[in-house]
């Protein structure tokens, strides 16, 4: 009930995350529930629904991660002195979490379901002539104990790691203490060599699976089942390195902008790059992963009357957006972290501009490091399949 309460009376950000995050299960859902009804249409097929299902675990993976940033970032789950007195402490504040998550989740995984069973013409007849009956398995009847499982796959992954995240999540200090954490430098990730190490094994499994396909890429745009499982090996494999590397090159990032007799701006921008590169540099290496991998679709796929599915368009937007947001959710839980200093700035007579600017600065800054590394590693994503 507490967290029902919490959830009507949340501001209408919050409430739009937990609505995007809704949206989000319920894609997956449908995913899920068609490598289903595939399965069950087509028994002999069994290694291309398990590649199928394979394939799902990327935008399923994608909606965890927003799920776990929504709930870091939930102002009812943020501790708070009150909170622990009235009996809230991390615990209780974790299980909070939870099910606030599974709620969300929950909904669109319901969602998922009766739409589905809508196209498959279980509830209202077959919508658009029967089109999509052979494709969704609709002669077949669907497993009840594999559907519930399913289903309820995204609520149960997406409320253990928001529940984990919170729980995780450092108590409330004193004022003192705060004081003392704003002396002290954060210190330097340890990720950036092995996210390089992982992420040129990527790019190698990657290539190693295209051999022989020069002229004739394999056909990714056409079904989810079309591309070979190595390949999905090496592309997550190169997400997994971005992802170690990002918060090092965020680092990077802030020493740069520090580099060279730096101004008030510089160092401001700079410090904050230092303090946030383990919150956001993971985000944003998965966001240049992710693409990465667009363009290098692009560039596979420009110029040829190769039809885009629309389970690979429908994973494809899930992934791209459930990364987006869970980016720009992560800038503001560092933003919300970074409220007592900026008020302390304006307090010492620290003019608003320059708070903007260095928000400024840290943007172009992070822009011209991250977009030429997607864009070689896209390069060199494509260059075997282009050749």
């Amino acid at each position: 009930m507490l967290a029902l309460r919490l959830t009507r009376g949340s501001h209408p950000l919050v409430l739009t995350r937990r609505l995007l995050l809704a949206a989000a299960s319920a894609g997956v859902g449908f995913l899920l529930l068609c490598t289903l009804g595939y399965a069950s249409g087509h028994p002999a097929a069994a290694s291309s629904s398990v590649l199928r299902l394979l394939w799902c675990a990327v935008p399923l993976a994608a909606t965890v991660q927003f799920a776990v940033a929504v709930a870091r970032t939930d102002p009812s789950t943020r501790p708070r002195p009150g909170l622990f007195a009235a009996g809230l402490g991390p615990a209780r504040l974790s299980l909070l979490a939870a099910i606030s998550t599974a709620v969300s989740t929950t909904l669109g995984s319901v969602v998922a379901l009766l739409f589905f069973l809508h196209l498959r013409g279980d509830l209202t007849g077959l919508p658009f002539d029967g089109d999509a009956a052979e494709f969704l398995g609709a002669d077949a009847p669907l497993p009840l104990a594999a559907t519930l499982t399913l289903l309820a796959l995204v609520p149960l992954a997406a409320s253990t790691a928001g529940g984990l995240a919170v729980r995780s999540r450092p108590v409330a200090p004193c004022e003192a203490q705060e004081a003392e954490d704003d002396l002290a430098p954060a210190p330097v990730p340890k990720g950036l060599p092995w996210g390089v190490a992982l992420t040129a094994a990527g790019l190698a499994v990657e290539a190693y699976a295209s051999r022989g396909t020069a002229g004739d890429p394999f056909p990714l745009p056409g079904r989810l089942d079309s591309t070979p499982g190595a390949v999905l090996a090496g592309w997550i494999l190169t997400a997994i390195g971005l992802a170690m590397a990002g918060p090092g090159l965020t680092h990077l990032c802030g020493r740069l902008l520090q580099a060279v007799r730096p101004g008030a701006v510089r160092l401001l921008a700079g410090r904050v790059l230092m303090d946030e590169a383990t919150r956001i540099g993971r985000p944003l290496g998965i966001v240049c992963a992710v693409l990465s991998g667009v363009i290098a679709a692009s560039v596979l796929y420009t110029g040829g009357p190769r039809p885009f599915g629309p389970l690979t368009a429908l994973g494809a937007v899930l992934v791209l957006g459930c990364t987006t947001a869970t980016l720009l959710t992560t800038a503001i839980e560092a933003r919300q972290s970074r409220a007592r200093t900026a008020t302390t700035l304006l307090r010492l007579g620290a003019p608003a501009s320059m708070l903007r600017t260095a928000a400024v600065l840290r943007a172009l800054v992070l822009l011209a490091v991250f977009a030429p590394l997607t864009w070689a590693i896209a390069e060199l994503a494509a260059l075997p399949l282009t050749e």
